[in-house]
Parts: structure tokens; sequence; C-alpha cells
């Protein structure tokens, strides 16, 4: 499928998270909501982790510090879940625990 220019370079402008939901409203003024389950991180986490993030490249991705997780726009827009391998995730689950 292919993107317009205008898709490549939509920005996020402000970023909602429940339980279950990551919602992220864009400049253009959609809003769009991604199942937690594609970013297995933010599924893990807790909420006051989900809650610490801020708007990276002028809105071109979102980044959670407390997470070490970053998720572009274009990768929202295009459907895509998160491409990290399950032995790194279990990797960052382990060092959760301690």
């Amino acid at each position: 499928m292919a993107f317009s220019a205008a898709e490549s370079t939509q920005r996020a402008v402000a970023v909602t998270i429940d339980n279950d939901t990551l919602s992220v409203d864009l400049s253009d003024g959609r809003s769009i909501a991604i199942p937690l389950a594609w970013y297995p991180r933010l599924a893990h986490a807790e909420p006051a982790e989900r809650a610490n993030w801020r708007l990276i490249a002028g809105g071109e991705g979102i980044h959670w510090p407390d997470l070490d997780e970053d998720v572009p726009v274009s990768a929202l827009l295009a459907g895509k879940h998160s491409a990290e391998s399950r032995a790194s995730l279990q990797r960052w689950l382990n060092g959760r625990t301690g």
C-alpha cells in the first residue's frame, strides 16, 4: 500500500493511554487508537511509566524514557506492531523483576 507525503509527515500532538489502548491525536485533526498489545513494553508497564512520555522529532514519534520505548507515528499509521524480538522483550522483563 502506498502512502502519500501527507501521511508520512503526520505528527502527534497528544497522547492518551489507558490499560488497553494507545490513542494519538494527529496534527491533521485525526485520532488513532492502537491496542497496547501491539507494543508489549507499554502493555507490561505500570500506569505511571506509560504516563511518562514525550513527543520526539517535532511529534514524528513518541518516547517513553522509563521503558526505553520509541514509537514512530508513521508506524502507527501503517499498522505496524512492535518489531522487538521475544528474546529482547524477555530480557527487558527479566531486568524489571530484578
